[in-house]
């Protein structure tokens, strides 16, 4: 997770960055419409560059404009000190990808989107409520929603141990092609399924590190309780009997997880699962898609599906990207030209299936494409990864607080170290105690 940096730290970042930037060929035309300079996040997925470069390309020549890409790798967190590198300089790329958080950090300093956005939400349909929640600040669309690395990190079970250990038919619960039936699949459920796993050596691959699959996990899980930190209105609301629920069930479950998951950062779960040890992981079909090249015995058992239910419902962690437009863009007319082109239905399509399914368009006119349905080892194993019954809520961890809030809950991983701190035996109220002393610090800064 990223931390905050000193002026020191940071200064010497910003002059690292540019070894972060994969160039892309420049797109060349007539020149008519300008230059653009253009900074978008490097997908894992072998191909999918290549799919938003073409589309980049084709609307290139049309609006005879010269494109140049970077592709910027977000580990190292190369990305987030782009992001902020430019924002420092208040010059570098016209449109920048910057993931959930960072269109709220740099809000003053991004060019409103909102006619685009009335226009793409008419022809693609409404968004999420998270997309809404991390796009928008005082009634200005901050970013276009993208789909290339948006994602829903949700179960991911393997088919024959959860029959066998669990006596759960995860293909039953959630069919290929039809609405989910999985009225009893809640957090209890899970939790013996947990244990039974555990009992037959399959244990559920389940982070408590403090990197984001492990903190989106806490989130979905708290938010399953209605548990909440800081409330919407900025109030804290960190000694209720939901936080104190959601951190009794994590106390239950964290005996039946493999010893080492405090130490666990975003590769290991999916390590887990490619490994044949693990029973069910919480991530995107990236896990899967590797099993698919590397242990084709594994990948023909998986199948993803939504989260358990809690006593305040089924949330899902849902985790979108944003391309956004700097105000101090030098060619504003032509990214926003862009952003439309790359948000019409068929230019989305196209980068789902270059993704493998792996990207979530943030319209609910496009929960149902081919690809999903069509995925696999087996057949319909991404069917339900889109959410397209809106089964589940998707929200992201530390929501709903103000996201400027949030944001340091979420990267600070506050709701792990909860957990952490009283499964190995704090009590409870000391627990909460910590907590809302973090919370009062967020809230302070």
């Amino acid at each position: 997770m990223s931390r905050k940096l000193s002026r020191r730290q940071f200064v010497a970042a910003t002059a690292a960055t540019s070894a972060a930037l994969i160039a892309a060929p420049y797109v060349r035309s007539a020149h008519a419409g300008g230059r653009l300079s253009i900074g978008f996040w490097d997908h894992w997925v072998p191909g999918a560059n290549k799919a938003l470069t073409e589309l980049v390309k084709e609307w290139a020549e049309n609006e005879k404009v010269e494109a140049q890409i970077d592709y910027i790798t977000s580990q190292g967190n190369k990305l987030l000190l782009t992001i902020s590198a430019e924002a420092q300089a208040r010059t570098g790329h016209d449109i920048l990808t910057m993931p959930a958080w960072n269109p709220h950090s740099n809000a003053e300093l991004l060019e409103p989107l909102n006619e685009i956005m009335e226009t793409v939400i008419a022809q693609n349909g409404q968004v999420n409520n998270t997309v809404q929640y991390l796009g928008q600040a005082s009634g200005a669309w901050l970013g276009v929603p993208a789909c290339f690395g948006s994602q829903i990190k949700g179960p991911c079970s393997r088919i024959d141990l959860m029959k066998t250990y669990a006596n759960i038919d995860v293909q039953a619960m959630y069919p290929a092609g039809s609405p989910p039936k999985a009225a009893d699949w809640t957090l209890e459920t899970f939790l013996k399924a947990a244990e039974g796993c555990y009992k037959g050596g399959f244990p559920f691959g389940i982070g408590l590190g403090q990197t984001a699959d492990s903190v989106d996990t806490a989130g979905a899980v708290f938010q399953s309780f209605g548990a909440e930190l800081v409330d919407a209105r900025g109030d804290l609301t960190v000694k209720t009997d939901a936080v104190r629920q959601a951190l009794d069930f994590y106390k239950k479950l964290i005996p039946f997880l493999p010893a080492d998951v405090a130490a666990w950062d975003d590769a290991s779960n999916n390590k887990w699962l490619i490994s044949g040890k693990g029973a069910l992981i919480m991530n995107p079909p990236s896990a899967w898609a590797v099993a698919k090249r590397d242990a084709p015995q594994v990948a023909a058992q998986c199948w993803t599906h939504g989260f358990p239910a809690g006593p305040a419902g089924r949330f899902a962690p849902y985790v979108p990207f944003f391309w956004t437009i700097w105000a101090f863009s030098k060619n504003k007319d032509a990214a926003k030209s862009l952003l439309r082109h790359l948000s019409q239905p068929s230019s989305i399509e196209k980068l789902v299936i270059a993704s493998g399914g792996y990207d979530l368009p943030a319209y609910n006119k496009l929960t149902t494409l081919k690809v999903w349905a069509e995925a696999e080892p087996p057949k319909g194993t991404l069917f339900h990864y889109p959410n397209p019954y809106n089964h589940q809520k998707l929200s992201i961890a530390a929501a709903p607080a103000p996201p400027k809030i949030a944001q340091q809950i979420y990267t600070q991983a506050t709701l792990t170290k909860m957990v952490l701190r009283h499964a190995k035996g704090e009590p409870m109220e000391s627990t909460l105690a910590w907590a809302e002393g973090e919370c009062e610090g967020f809230m302070r800064s």
